[in-house]
């Protein structure tokens, strides 16, 4: 529930005048779910990267996820006159406009594209069906048990460290006290609360960085799960649809072709939603792991 989005400048007027974003007033969780928050972002992302029809009335599943991976520009869906789908391809948008931020050509068939990032695809699920442990270590996350105890371990460290602080609050109370009654010297007294705000500093700092380990933590082990589930409901993965796309990849970069051997060889590297890029020689070091 939103509030403060807009206002009036006075009683009398009927006008409604926006508000900025900072002044809006956000309050979560005060409706039920129509559905689940995850499936929500991902579609208010898919709906950031308009797809357009081309002229001839055709569109790409690609559209809007296709990226320069020089400009990290969008790349144009482009279709032929004769409707030979093998003919469609995508270009560089900043290569087709004449500006200063000029960048080579860069174009791959779409049918190219496909059947690319489908055979990447088939690999990752592949990994997570029959190397899932491997997997996670291979990309940094810990098993899910060791996790929880270094998870454990932080915030019991955490603990002890907020009890500490509450601990050295009262002392100081009680220090000041005797130094008020007379009970203690003021040099004492100055020596005793120097002590204790330099470890009190050293304690906020130590709690600091472990909350913000900890939270990384939690969001990459978060994260690892969701991307190992959404692989899992593709393990029998024989064509590509706009849906699957969607749901595990996030972008599609496009390398310039390498013309140097006297073949064409183009690079394609895929972000995933959760993960990031997984390198290829990680997947197939894995492969080859399974087939030894």
């Amino acid at each position: 529930m939103v509030n403060f989005k807009t206002h009036k400048q006075s009683y009398k007027s009927k006008k409604k005048i926006d508000n900025p974003k900072e002044e809006w007033m956000i309050f979560p969780n005060t409706h039920e779910a129509i559905i689940d928050e995850e499936t929500f972002t991902k579609v208010q992302e898919i709906r950031k990267n308009k797809r357009r029809p081309t002229r001839t009335g055709k569109s790409n599943m690609f559209s809007g996820i296709a990226r320069c991976a020089d400009c990290g520009a969008k790349m144009y869906y482009c279709t032929s006159n004769n409707f030979e789908a093998r003919q469609d391809h995508f270009v560089c948008s900043t290569s087709r406009r004449r500006t200063t931020e000029f960048c080579e050509t860069h174009f791959i068939r779409a049918v190219v594209l496909e059947e690319g990032v489908l055979e990447n695809m088939r690999l990752v699920i592949s990994c997570i069906a029959h190397h899932e442990d491997a997997f996670r270590r291979a990309i940094g996350a810990r098993k899910s048990d060791e996790a929880k105890r270094e998870l454990a371990s932080k915030k019991r460290t955490v603990q002890k460290s907020e009890n500490r602080l509450a601990e050295l609050d009262r002392l100081f109370k009680h220090i000041y006290e005797d130094m008020v009654n007379g009970r203690l010297s003021e040099a004492r007294f100055q020596m005793l609360s120097d002590d204790y705000e330099k470890e009190q500093a050293e304690l906020r700092n130590r709690i600091e960085l472990l909350n913000e380990e900890i939270e990384r933590q939690e969001d990459q082990a978060e994260n690892v799960d969701r991307f190992i589930r959404t692989a899992k409901k593709y393990l029998y993965l024989e064509k590509l649809t706009p849906t699957i796309l969607n749901d595990m990849v996030n972008a599609v970069y496009v390398h310039a072709p390498d013309k140097s051997s006297g073949q064409r060889v183009q690079d394609v590297e895929i972000s995933y939603n959760y993960v990031g890029i997984l390198p290829a020689a990680l997947l197939y070091d894995l492969r080859n792991a399974e087939t030894a």
